[in-house]
């Protein structure tokens, strides 16, 4: 297999950082050709509304992320790592991605990640939040050797983000507009900072949002690098119904690539994403969370005789 290079100055890595994510499909591009991931849905609740989230629908053929057929405990899931690994010996990440927040759910999210690394220490363990909660959390995400986390940071201006992060729920009270954009802007970076300084490879994802944040990415991809962050994915808006920007359209192809274009010139990109759902699993493009599905409920049966 290749290592992750490209030709750009900019989207050039480092050896160390290549090395560290060569069998990480989600962050290099290489890797999603070989190796599988595993998401497991083991966090429901959330703490933020943004504007183009609705997490109430599946369908088998959604591929976006929030989506997941059902929700499973910790001890489910160190099971599914085991049904999944025994039929794809080339899974080489475990991460908890939703369908809520998983540091809304910490006990849940830090019991499944220690039963993972307990029995399976040779998968790599990855995370993604909104990082409302990651000041709290990022020392013991450091210390269980969660070496990858994504955190989705929408824009660093609090006018732009009061208009996409519809309330945050912080300490039990809810928070809206200006004063919602300014903490969640704040406790993300300070959680970016807290992981990078702990050797935290930290991914930052963006959702370009036509007429909101297009013209905004180029100065949140200044500002996250200059934080620490090592990459960042620009993903297309996906038009959901039922939520607040059902109504917006989608970037055009070329309007994706223009800001890409731009952002690469700060950071390096992620240009694979599929905006996986929460129960993903395979490698990307090919994703097996249905047919795994069965699996699961067979055992299930199984133990419950």
């Amino acid at each position: 297999m290749t290592a992750c290079r490209r030709h750009n100055q900019n989207q050039r890595l480092q050896p160390e950082l290549r090395e560290r994510i060569e069998r990480h499909p989600c962050f290099c591009e290489d890797a999603s050709h070989y190796y599988a991931r595993l998401h497991l849905p083991v966090a429901p609740r959330c703490n933020v509304q943004c504007g183009f989230c609705d997490r109430r629908y599946d369908c088998s053929n959604e591929t976006r992320p929030g989506v997941t057929s059902k929700l499973i405990s910790p001890q489910e899931a160190l099971e599914r790592v085991r049904l999944v690994y025994e039929r794809l010996p080339n899974l080489s990440v475990v991460g908890i991605a939703g369908p809520g927040d998983p540091l809304a759910n910490p006990r849940l999210t830090f019991e499944t990640l220690e039963l993972v690394t307990t029995h399976f220490p040779e998968l790599k363990l990855c995370l993604s939040t909104n990082g409302l909660y990651l000041p709290e959390h990022a020392a013991r995400i450091a210390a269980l050797g969660v070496g990858f986390v994504t955190v989705s940071i929408m824009a660093v201006d609090p006018v732009i983000a009061a208009q996409i992060y519809l309330w945050v729920r912080l300490d039990g009270k809810i928070l809206r507009g200006r004063e919602a954009a300014e903490v969640m802007i704040e406790r993300q970076l300070k959680g970016l900072r807290m992981l990078a300084e702990s050797n935290v490879l930290v991914k930052v994802n963006t959702v370009l949002i036509p007429g909101l944040n297009s013209e905004h990415i180029p100065k949140l991809a200044q500002r996250v690098k200059a934080e620490g962050a090592g990459m960042l994915n620009i993903m297309p808006l996906i038009p959901v119904s039922g939520s607040a920007f059902a109504q917006r359209h989608a970037p055009t192809f070329l309007e994706v690539l223009n800001t890409r274009s731009v952002a690469s010139e700060t950071i390096h990109l992620i240009q694979h994403c599929r905006q996986c759902r929460a129960d993903a699993v395979g490698r990307l493009g090919e994703d097996l969370s249905g047919e795994m599905e069965g699996l699961f409920l067979e055992k299930q049966n199984q133990n419950d005789r």
